[in-house]
């Protein structure tokens, strides 16, 4: 990966900003920053992007509407949500705009440049949307017919409560659920989960 790959930083917390440029920095990024979403637009070409890492909640432009816009526009640089807010509604509503990666506050080091590498090596392979969709169902062939109840109830971005509602099961018995999950995906975070089952038209 060439040292002049550029990290655009879209964050309105001043010392955010210049934490994760200090982190992209020594990891031989070249980070960009912007203290807001329209900043942003204002001073930067969709065409030539390779990726962002914007925060969610912004004044103005939001990081999801920001990543709505650009997708609009036709830009394919990856783009990693960051939010101090976290929930399952989030993540699906940032996935489903067409973010690479949402990751929640506070978060490790590794964890974001983990999902910058990710999202970057990602892209070139974008002809391979069957692809993507076969390795996905894939991953989610193993579930038991009530895991699959529980993960449609988490796409449609319901809490615990709703799904355990809708299923008539404790809550306790949806967190044992989205526990199997994970585990038989093999994911990591809520919102790897997302994306491999909106992959698999969930």
């Amino acid at each position: 990966m060439s040292d002049k790959t550029v990290i655009h930083i879209v964050d309105d917390d001043a010392a955010m900003r210049d934490s994760l440029a200090f982190l992209l920095d020594v990891n031989g990024f070249k980070p960009q920053v912007y203290d807001s979403a329209d900043a942003f637009v204002a001073r930067s070409a969709p065409g030539a992007l390779d990726c962002i890492v914007s925060d969610i909640r912004m004044p103005g432009m939001n990081g999801i509407e920001l990543v709505r816009k650009l997708r609009s526009e036709g830009a394919t640089c990856a783009v990693i949500l960051i939010t101090g807010h976290g929930d399952v509604a989030l993540a699906v509503e940032a996935m489903k705009a067409g973010a690479a990666d949402f990751i929640e506050k506070p978060f490790d080091d590794e964890a974001l440049l983990g999902a910058i590498r990710a999202a970057l090596e990602a892209r070139p392979v974008a002809q391979g949307d069957s692809n993507a969709r076969k390795e996905a169902e894939a991953r989610l062939a193993e579930l038991s017919p009530r895991e699959r109840d529980v993960l449609q109830g988490l796409v449609a971005g319901k809490i615990n409560k709703v799904i355990a509602h809708d299923l008539n099961i404790s809550p306790r018995t949806v967190e044992v659920y989205r526990a199997n999950l994970m585990a038989k995906t093999g994911v990591r975070s809520m919102s790897e989960l997302m994306r491999i089952a909106l992959a698999a038209g969930l």
